[in-house]
């Protein structure tokens, strides 16, 4: 899919050891099987061949990430409906809001994207001053939180100057219009490394960007920096440092999406661009207070990335709320010919829809009286949506997500078998090493029995999400973050009530495939009828900074 991933060199093929037939029944108990010792030996000849045949699988093509298995995932599996809510008539457009630059020229880059956008747009900011001021913000809160891997700054200065001129010709090229924003460092992006947060790649420059850098390019956005990520998309630890909260620097940011999160939160960044296997856009943005979008699997193409997970990689936006989350994905989605998981589904602006009144479902036994759940649920029946309690599904979630081991550890086959994995800083049971070495052990008749289980996964939540609009939950509750990433279910997390630290805690609405216009639509509703958003206490910018220890 991308042949500018060519993660190393191919090295010679080794002679492979001699096989026993005990060696075969060793291996079988380690997948659950017994053998006897005749049936061990008619086996051995056939082993044997195999592994000649899995030595010739191994060829250069093989070791780029972007190239895909031939097998796609498509979370409309049979029986899936596609259930996307549309408008009864067309809404009309919103007024431009009436927005008062602020005193301090740093709180521009905490402002929502429509208000920041109407500024520039009137010509009251201009690119060139939001993109310094961006810079300059980055570098103040890059010595404490470690969110940037690389700064774009030649690149940046010249595009927002470019935007700047188009304005004064009249041409407006919308909402991102000359707003400065950053990307994970696992997109590709011209002019800079991209490193995915390893030291193997510390200097690795791919001369092409992204598709993702090069549909915001294209709607005006201009890219500062690339933020920090764990290693190979694992965790906030990369090969620099551990990405910080900025609620609490004795804390790490999360991860994958580390520094976007962390960079959004501190207001250094209007915008970042995140993504998520398991967890990467979720986990960083309920540590960090953010809003943060996972969009349906397939919404957005990943072509110039990294992949984990061919069947489970998603992009998403990080920023400020529902509202800017739906902004940034409608430049974010459709195909490009190149990503096979990216497919024109239709979709509806949450804009578009006007008011809407949903059937809002909670998962089973998380409404206790006097939670913040509790206090939610009361204000969305107050904006009139009607709520229910709902069942959530349950599966072997654990066996099915040996899916994300299998497809990551072949993602990486040469990273591992030409020890480049002994130079990631994490080396411990739950992280890419070990992940990459113990999931050589999956056989490929569980890795496809997974995916079975996981078609009926996706079939049991459309049924639970046929009868409601969307779910509202707890961030980690009901085992859904594992759930929805195995079925490609959107959802949106947010910061939402504050614990006795002033801290936001956190809130996530899950909604039906491809509908992520109802689900932006009811929290953006909410948010602005009670917003729960908060900014991070910044007094350790005027302390010594911290080390970048682990």
């Amino acid at each position: 899919m991308w042949p500018f991933l060519l993660l190393c060199a191919f090295p010679q093929d080794t002679a492979q050891p001699q096989l026993t037939a005990e060696d075969l029944r060793v291996a079988a108990r380690v997948i659950g099987l017994e053998f006897t010792e005749a049936e061990a030996a008619q086996m051995l000849p056939d082993v044997a061949e195999r592994l000649e045949e899995l030595a010739e699988l191994r060829v250069p093509a093989s070791r780029s990430t972007g190239v895909a298995p031939a097998l796609v995932f498509d979370p409309l599996v049979p029986g899936v409906k596609l259930n996307v809510r549309m408008p009864h008539e067309k809404a009309e457009r919103e007024p431009w809001p009436v927005v008062e630059r602020p005193a301090d020229p740093m709180d521009l880059l905490s402002m929502d994207l429509r208000d920041l956008t109407e500024l520039v747009r009137t010509q009251r900011v201009t690119s060139v001053e939001l993109t310094e001021l961006a810079l300059e913000r980055l570098a103040q809160v890059d010595t404490h939180l470690h969110c940037v891997i690389s700064t774009t700054r030649e690149r940046a200065l010249e595009q927002a100057r470019a935007m700047d001129a188009e304005l004064e010709r009249g041409r407006w090229r919308g909402f991102l219009h000359g707003i400065p924003y950053g990307v994970k460092d696992l997109f590709a992006a011209k002019g800079a490394p991209t490193t995915w947060g390893a030291k193997a790649y510390e200097h690795q420059v791919i001369d092409a960007d992204s598709e993702v850098v090069r549909r915001l390019e294209s709607a005006g956005a201009v890219l500062i920096a690339k933020t920090s990520v764990g290693a190979l998309a694992w965790g906030d630890i990369w090969f620099g440092a551990k990405t910080r909260n900025p609620w609490n620097l004795e804390e790490g940011s999360s991860g994958s999406s580390a520094g976007s999160a962390s960079a959004v939160s501190a207001g250094a960044l209007p915008f970042a661009i995140g993504t998520e296997t398991l967890g990467s856009i979720i986990s960083p943005c309920v540590q960090c207070a953010v809003t943060g979008l996972r969009p349906t699997f397939g919404r957005v193409p990943r072509t110039g990335a990294i992949v984990l997970a061919w069947s489970m990689d998603k992009v998403g936006p990080i920023c400020r709320s529902a509202d800017d989350a739906g902004l940034i994905l409608e430049v974010l989605v459709g195909p490009d010919g190149q990503d096979p998981s990216a497919l024109d589904r239709p979709l509806v602006r949450p804009f578009d829809l006007g008011r809407v009144r949903a059937r809002i479902g909670y998962p089973k036994g998380t409404l206790k009286a006097g939670t913040p759940l509790h206090d939610l649920l009361q204000e969305l029946e107050d904006l009139g949506h009607q709520l229910v309690e709902v069942e959530i599904p349950s599966g072997p979630t654990g066996g099915m997500l040996l899916t994300l081991g299998a497809e990551a550890a072949a993602s990486f086959d040469a990273f591992t078998r030409d020890g480049l994995d002994d130079q990631l800083v994490v080396q411990k049971r739950f992280a890419w090493p070990n992940l990459f070495r113990h999931a050589r052990l999956i056989p490929a008749v569980e890795y496809i029995n997974a995916q079975r289980a996981r078609t009926q996964l996706c079939q049991a939540m459309d049924e639970v999400l046929q009868s409601v609009d969307l779910i509202v939950h707890p961030s980690f509750a009901a085992d859904l973050l594992s759930i929805t990433n195995l079925t490609g279910h959107p959802t949106l997390v947010t910061s939402f009530a504050s614990d006795d630290d002033g801290k936001p805690g956190s809130i996530c609405f899950t909604g039906r495939l491809y509908d992520e216009g109802t689900l932006l639509n009811v929290v953006r509703a909410w948010q602005d009828a009670s917003d729960h958003r908060r900014k991070p206490p910044l007094e350790w910018l005027d302390v010594q900074p911290t080390d970048r220890g682990r």
